[in-house]
């Protein structure tokens, strides 16, 4: 089990590392994390909803992602409140108190229930924590960390991230709060993004072996321009100096609130003629190129922060100048069209709201979400392209008008594109991952500034799948391995986790 000193500290992605090392020698090896909090999600193939980060490191094992990776995922909605998704469906809205108090029992139920049916089918389970273990305030009825250690009787690795400072009070300050059961089942840490001179560092490596009585099992370094899924906005800082390069195309990101999926937007940072930016200020949105209103987990109040900041005022002037190519994904699709209702108060108080009216389609907000991996073919910039996406979302749009879709499937149609080549709309998330979409759509901004088109494009699939190797390597170079197998087999005699 790998557990964290805070939030952020680098788990999702050492989780990940594990996953790919084990998977790679031989192991049938799946992901566990018993209760995620993210609004970064990800579709099973049977249309179910986990946490996004579970469903990356099922493909770094190189399995299919199932819901028992992740059998309870929360989505906060408004503050104190969120969704409740379990065993990848919609269990309802909760206070946080009331999820503490009232669920705490049947949580612990579908947590365990879900470990079992992955431990009858794989031999090593990497299992990931939240936040901290030595939250004091919520140990006695907590469901991600040493609950869930001693329910599986699983060691844990503690990561801290030495980019934050402080990591050796961070650690010890960690172990020393935990009850002493908990402290002997930590086999020792990680140290996460080191830069600089290891030797500088030895000195409190060897304080801290000293000090604990825990090994140092690595130290990390800081890997740059990995590509693997972000877990949840906690990680939305690190793009901030990935903002700052240059590029002949502008690409401006609107961070609302409640966004979500946001990592939408990840292959643009990896193309070398684009600059990509999270705004949310109407004065920092200057003049871009393309302009990404991404997903969001509560699409009228996100709306309503749009109005409320000049954001949309903005935007409708950007679109009015016609320089500016506007695209929605999901929630940001909904707020592009002409109202937004949410009768049942679905996902907030807010009951109905117009939207920035930039497409003529009406969204209704339903108590049962859709969740789906999606296949369909779109017609962009004279090419017809095949699309793989994922599909969550609340509402069901109806457009008011007859108009060309952007993505023909099976069985429906969806997205716009509109005739003045301005706006651009779909419910796909995943749409920009697509190589040759994407291709197309930077090429088509770059005619609009007059310059010529860049035929030869990073592929972004393939960097994400380099990424997991990337990270593998790192810790089996780094890390002791030997000592976290024999510990493994010490945990659990003969049987592995």
């Amino acid at each position: 089990m790998i557990q964290g000193t805070s939030s952020d500290a680098g788990k999702s992605v050492i989780a990940t590392a594990f996953c790919r090392i084990f998977a790679k020698a031989g192991y049938r090896t799946a992901p566990f994390k018993s209760q995620n909090m993210a609004l970064n999600s990800y579709v099973t193939l049977d249309g179910k909803e986990i946490g996004r980060a579970q469903g990356v490191q099922a493909e770094a094992a190189g399995i299919v992602a199932t819901t028992d990776m992740n059998p309870i995922l929360i989505k906060p909605t408004r503050d104190a409140e969120s969704q409740i998704v379990v065993n990848g469906e919609p269990y309802g809205n909760m206070k946080a108190m009331a999820y503490r108090t009232e669920f705490y029992e049947q949580g612990l139920r579908v947590i365990e229930a879900a470990y079992r049916r992955l431990a009858q089918s794989y031999e090593r389970i990497v299992i990931e924590g939240a936040g901290s273990p030595a939250e004091v305030n919520l140990n006695d009825r907590e469901l991600v960390n040493m609950r869930v250690a001693r329910l599986v009787n699983a060691p844990v690795i503690l990561v801290a991230d030495i980019e934050r400072g402080g990591v050796f009070a961070s650690l010890v300050g960690t172990l020393q709060l935990l009850e002493p059961e908990d402290r002997e089942r930590v086999i020792g840490v990680i140290i996460n993004r080191f830069r600089g001179d290891l030797s500088l560092l030895t000195p409190g490596l060897e304080w801290f072996e000293q000090y604990t009585g825990k090994p140092v099992l690595g130290v990390v370094p800081y890997i740059p321009d990995l590509w693997i899924d972000a877990e949840d906005s906690l990680i939305l800082h690190r793009y901030q100096g990935k903002s700052e390069k240059t590029g002949e195309l502008d690409i401006a990101v609107i961070r609302y609130p409640r966004i979500s999926n946001f990592t939408d937007v990840d292959p643009f940072f990896v193309e070398p003629d684009c600059r990509v930016r999270f705004v949310t200020r109407a004065e920092e949105l200057g003049q871009p190129d393309l302009l990404i209103l991404p997903g969001s987990k509560n699409t009228l109040e996100d709306l309503l922060f749009l109005r409320e900041t000049g954001l949309e005022a903005a935007l409708l002037r950007l679109h009015r100048e016609g320089r500016t190519l506007l695209a929605g994904i999901c929630g940001g699709y909904q707020m592009l069209g002409s109202s937004i209702h949410d009768p049942q108060g679905v996902e907030s108080p807010v009951r109905s709201m117009a939207g920035l009216g930039l497409i003529p389609m009406e969204t209704t907000m339903q108590t049962r979400k859709t969740t789906v991996l999606s296949r369909g073919t779109a017609r962009f910039a004279g090419e017809t392209i095949d699309l793989l996406g994922y599909e969550i979302h609340m509402g069901q749009s109806v457009f008011t008008e007859e108009r060309a879709p952007l993505i023909e499937l099976a069985d429906r149609a969806d997205g716009y594109w509109d005739e003045r080549e301005l706006v651009l709309g779909s419910y796909f998330h995943g749409l920009f991952h697509d190589d040759r979409f994407r291709q197309l759509l930077l090429n088509f901004l770059r005619g609009k500034k007059g310059l010529a088109p860049i035929t030869e494009r990073p592929s972004f699939v393939a960097l994400r799948e380099q990424g997991f190797d990337r990270i593998a390597e790192e810790v089996k170079k780094h890390v002791r391995l030997d000592i976290i197998e024999e510990q493994m087999k010490a945990f659990q005699g003969s049987e592995c986790i």
